[in-house]
């Protein structure tokens, strides 16, 4: 099928079913940087499959030959969907199939802000029992009211758990409708200051991108009610972290974090303001990190590339673009036949008025009969009468239609 560079840690089996499938696999899971780039320029896949690994312009400049990248995960910041879309190559990702494992690991953050788990295991540590101060100040669950940014795979199975501690759950996500909200049994709200002012807990699950860096800043902060736990298991961008540290210091704010604005690209020393404060719970990035969301999001990342191998168009693609300029449809009703559509694709070149998508769909036919088909074609501008008339006169084409594009 493919050569196939993968460039971090997956299951081995993925290794093996690509290449039972006829790929070519060169497996390096440690590229990063100049070392990706030159292994991209010196293995020239068609595929490369990553999963916390950036991927810069540069790296796509190195492989001429590069058609898909896999994120084998659910975000793509990492991955520089401008330079791919440039470039004409796809980007697709495996959301969903981690979904389990950071709603699990999010769980293990409230649960830990709420009672303290970590600062008594730390004392028992030192050899210091606290039974008086860690029995103190636990608010508990039950009853108190969950807010939930973004209702995904994740908010979902996030608000799926929250209700089975018999919590409130809340949610904001500009797509949740009532009607959808009513269908999880959540409440929903119509901003994040709103949801923020209700909440004891507030954890994040969205991607991040240019509308959502900040989301989470000092006006959503200042909503909520001192005491209050924040989660953040997305990405750490997300949250304004000087905002969150002012409302720690100001209002007793507790956070459970995984994520960071400035995580290392390595395991090492490192230093963050943010975890020194006295009510801030830190991991290390691990939400997705269970043997199940690895063998899942492995799965599907084969899937992709094996859709991809049969279709021509890989499944999950992220940078296809919504909308494009075309102003026109052209409809044309033809004989199924060598040549048709290169003269007509000829004849729109001539006029400078380019093709934004296509389609040609056959009609089914009998040994005695010939097959016709009917292309649709979305263009820039409108053809003018000579178009269509040099098109209708052709004895190929047995009718030709012009639609104008609503917006």
């Amino acid at each position: 099928m493919f050569r196939v560079l993968v460039a971090d840690k997956l299951p081995s089996f993925v290794v093996s079913r690509l290449e039972d499938g006829g790929c070519e696999v060169t497996f390096s899971p440690d590229l990063k940087g100049e070392a990706l780039e030159q292994a991209l320029r010196e293995v020239n896949p068609e595929v490369l499959i990553v999963r916390s690994t950036r991927v810069r312009t540069e790296d796509l400049d190195a492989a001429p030959a590069l058609s898909l990248v896999v994120r084998a995960g659910a975000g793509v910041n990492t991955i520089d969907l401008s330079a791919a879309s440039a470039r004409g190559v796809y980007v697709s990702n495996c959301p969903g199939k981690n979904a389990v494992a950071v709603a699990e690991l999010t769980w293990a953050h409230i649960l830990n802000a709420d009672r303290r788990v970590a600062d008594g295991v730390a004392d028992l540590r030192a050899g210091h029992w606290k039974k008086k101060v860690y029995s103190k100040k636990a608010e508990g669950l039950k009853g108190r009211v969950l807010g939930i940014v973004g209702l995904g795979a994740i908010g979902k199975a996030v608000a799926k758990r929250g209700q089975a501690f018999e919590m409130q759950v809340v949610g904001f996500d500009p797509a949740l409708t009532d009607s959808a909200a009513a269908e999880l049994g959540i409440g929903r709200c119509s901003s994040l200051v709103e949801m923020a002012g209700k909440s004891d807990v507030l954890t994040v699950h969205v991607g991040l991108n240019a509308h959502t860096r900040g989301l989470i800043d000092s006006a959503v902060i200042d909503a909520l009610k001192p005491g209050a736990i924040l989660v953040n298991t997305s990405r750490g961008p997300l949250v304004d972290e000087e905002a969150l540290m002012k409302g720690i210091e100001a209002k007793g704010i507790r956070a459970g974090l995984d994520v960071f604005c400035d995580e290392p690209g390595a395991d090492g020393p490192w230093e963050n303001r943010l975890v020194d404060m006295t009510g801030v719970y830190g991991t290390h990035h691990i939400g997705a990190s269970t043997e199940e969301a690895q063998e899942a999001v492995a799965m599907e990342a084969y899937r992709i590339i094996e859709s991809y191998a049969e279709t021509g168009s890989p499944a999950n693609c992220v940078n296809l673009a919504e909308d494009t300029p075309a102003t026109h449809l052209l409809v044309i009703r033809h004989r199924d036949e060598v040549g048709v559509l290169s003269g007509v694709l000829e004849l729109l070149k001539e006029a400078s008025i380019n093709v934004q998508n296509m389609e040609n769909t056959v009609f089914s036919s009998t040994p005695d009969s010939p097959c016709a088909a009917c292309a649709r074609i979305q263009i820039v501008g409108c053809p003018d009468e000579s178009i269509v008339s040099s098109l209708t006169g052709r004895d190929s084409i047995f009718e030709v239609k012009v639609l104008a594009l609503e917006g």
